[in-house]
């Protein structure tokens, strides 16, 4: 067991509090033989985020630039990073509690699908979405997980490659047609392959540039946070995560927005 599924049983004792995404999720469904963070959706419940912060705190963890751990900034999309030396080696570890481009019905279900597993983490379609990063890495992933849904619509809406979806094409032309309207690709794209790969590429580029400008959002409005940051990192070097917790949490009242607003 690795130390993010080992951290992840911690934070489930007794009942579900965290569910693995990224990249830790593609190292369980067998894409990648490692990830070097760990990412978690977390309950949005101070009840849930404290016995978290609980075992961050046994690990010796420390606060990384972002938000509290808080349900009051989780909720506006905000994230929270830890980090931590086990074994010589420094773990970092990231949580939200409103993933990116999962609504709030899906992510509702994502809570009830979870709640039996032993090592729960997000389904290929939800991280197919969570990977629509600005990260070009994130696409090849994103098409590979693609090759093991099971569902001929899903296969579909996310493929990256124009030749398996040429390949369903010629077999189905109207299921194909359909889904990438969804996606924004014309009719005429599916004449070629060159012209496919173009659509297929400028599809990505627009997907970058979404999750750049939501992230910039983001910077924008902790612009102030992150000026005092350093001064913040001085005043609870030393101190246990729980009593920096609570100092992060007071200076970041009133000065780090909770939520953004415009939707993100």
């Amino acid at each position: 067991m690795n130390i993010y599924a080992d951290l992840t049983s911690q934070f489930n004792v007794g009942s579900l509090r965290a569910i693995l995404s990224s990249g830790q999720a593609v190292v369980l469904h067998r894409i990648a033989i490692m990830s070097k963070d760990g990412d978690w959706i977390v309950k949005e419940d101070d009840g849930a985020l404290n016995h978290i912060l609980h075992v961050l705190d046994r690990c010796g963890a420390r606060y990384r630039f972002g938000a509290p751990l808080d349900k009051r900034w989780l909720g506006g999309g905000w994230s929270s990073h830890f980090e931590f030396v086990h074994d010589s080696l420094r773990i970092r570890t990231d949580f939200v509690s409103r993933p990116p481009r999962i609504n709030a019905e899906r992510l509702a279900a994502i809570w009830i699908e979870q709640e039996n597993r032993e090592i729960p983490f997000v389904d290929l379609v939800d991280l197919a979405e969570l990977k629509k990063t600005n990260r070009e890495k994130d696409y090849a992933i994103i098409g590979e997980l693609a090759r093991r849904m099971t569902a001929v619509e899903n296969k579909l809406r996310y493929s990256r490659s124009a030749r398996e979806i040429l390949a369903v094409y010629d077999k189905n032309p109207d299921a194909v047609v359909a889904v990438l309207k969804d996606r924004g690709i014309e009719n005429d794209a599916l004449e070629t392959p060159d012209a496919l790969e173009t659509a297929l590429d400028a599809e990505r580029r627009g997907l970058m540039h979404a999750n750049e400008n939501r992230l910039a959002r983001y910077a924008a409005a902790a612009q102030a946070w992150s000026e005092i940051w350093k001064d913040v990192e001085k005043e609870t070097n030393g101190l246990s995560l729980l009593k920096a917790h609570a100092v992060i949490t007071e200076r970041a009242d009133g000065l780090l927005p909770k939520r953004l607003h415009e939707e993100v």
